[in-house]
């Protein structure tokens, strides 16, 4: 199913950006316009529009990185003299990010001279149309991200990613200490670097300096992959549930049910949001793993809470005597649900919605 979260604005990156990646650095060569290559690319898809050399100027997204195959530059070479002229100065005029042509070391005379004409960068690619279209989408989808950076912890916990939200002092890094000493893995510890991707998913991943490491008061920075192995860490994983590490305060209503779902939006991505109240002799770590746990029967299609609910609905139409029978047995906390708690406040974006459509994976 196509995802109906709306994307979120794309990142900006130059050609001089894109070619200075090492992954670039012996497959694409430049040769020409050089005096182009702070232009902006910001689409992480390329464009194959071999129509804009017969003239066809409709669709062609300047942003864009555009590629020219073989079959475009055949049908250059078709061409008589003034007809190559004027399909390529048409082409380079329209202010292009940059060309590509593929399976090629040079260019025909005619690319270059309008390529320096108007200060468009223009390289060439050994491999195939197919392979460097695909190596480019690749690169482009990293450096176009959009992405931002969230104060949190990033646990794997059986494969689903939690992150950890709360104050300062609240335990976040202890949690993820405790959740690492039962076999789960850290990704991020005080600062995750949050990235989308498509089709509506966040990745978290920790800050290049931070990577491994966490700090806990009284012991200082430890690291990690040293003190229990590479197992124990993993690099990046996606953002599947948000823990909001609270205080406990008994004047608060906290959901005791978990009928209703509440999101917290980052990156435009609604991610289901949890609020576990945090107090001396709670052990977290059970509460977590209880939270992985159920996250996971809740994607295999079972939801607990509602199917109590949807028996306790069944029961009460059986009659009076049936339906007081049930609620004498039930704690007042389930046969009268609590109202909801409010929205929290966070710094990142906060937008809520009722509940998240269903969406593939």
């Amino acid at each position: 199913m196509t995802s109906v979260f709306p994307v979120p604005p794309l990142a900006e990156i130059t050609v001089a950006d894109l070619v200075a990646d090492p992954r670039f650095g012996g497959t694409l060569k430049r040769l020409a316009g050089e005096s182009g290559l702070d232009r902006p690319i910001r689409h992480p898809r390329v464009q194959k529009n071999g129509l804009a050399l017969a003239g066809h100027y409709y669709g062609v997204v300047p942003t864009r990185v555009q590629v020219l195959g073989e079959t475009e530059i055949s049908y250059l070479d078709s061409l008589d003299a003034d007809a190559r002229g004027r399909a390529a100065r048409g082409l380079f005029s329209l202010g292009l990010s940059c060309v590509v042509l593929t399976r090629r070391g040079d260019a025909p005379r005619v690319l270059r001279e309008a390529a320096e004409a108007t200060g468009t960068p223009l390289f060439a690619s050994g491999a195939r149309s197919s392979r460097t279209i695909n190596e480019l989408h690749a690169l482009l989808d990293e450096k176009l991200a959009p992405t931002t950076t969230l104060h949190g912890v990033l646990v794997d916990v059986f494969g689903i990613g939690l992150l950890l939200l709360g104050k300062s002092g609240i335990g976040k890094s202890e949690c993820a200490v405790e959740l690492v000493l039962r076999g789960h893995r850290l990704v991020a510890d005080d600062v995750v670097k949050c990235e989308w991707r498509p089709p509506g998913m966040v990745f978290g991943a920790a800050a290049d300096i931070l990577r491994h490491h966490v700090e806990v008061r009284g012991l200082g920075v430890l690291n990690i992959q040293d003190l229990f192995g590479v197992t124990a860490v993993r690099e990046r994983k996606r953002i599947d549930m948000i823990v909001q590490l609270d205080e406990w305060n008994e004047k608060t209503e906290y959901d005791r049910l978990g009928i209703d779902d509440r999101f917290l939006e980052v990156l435009s991505t609604p991610i289901r949001l949890l609020t576990v109240p945090v107090r001396p002799g709670r052990d977290m770590g059970t509460m977590l793993e209880m939270a992985a746990r159920n996250e996971l029967l809740r994607r295999a299609g079972k939801h607990s809470a509602r199917a109590l609910v949807a028996r306790l609905e069944e029961n009460a139409g059986l009659g009076r005597n049936a339906r007081d029978d049930t609620a004498d047995d039930l704690p007042e906390s389930v046969v009268r649900a609590p109202t909801p708690p409010p929205p929290l406040s966070f710094n990142e974006s906060s937008a809520w919605i009722p509940a998240r459509p269903k969406d593939d994976e």
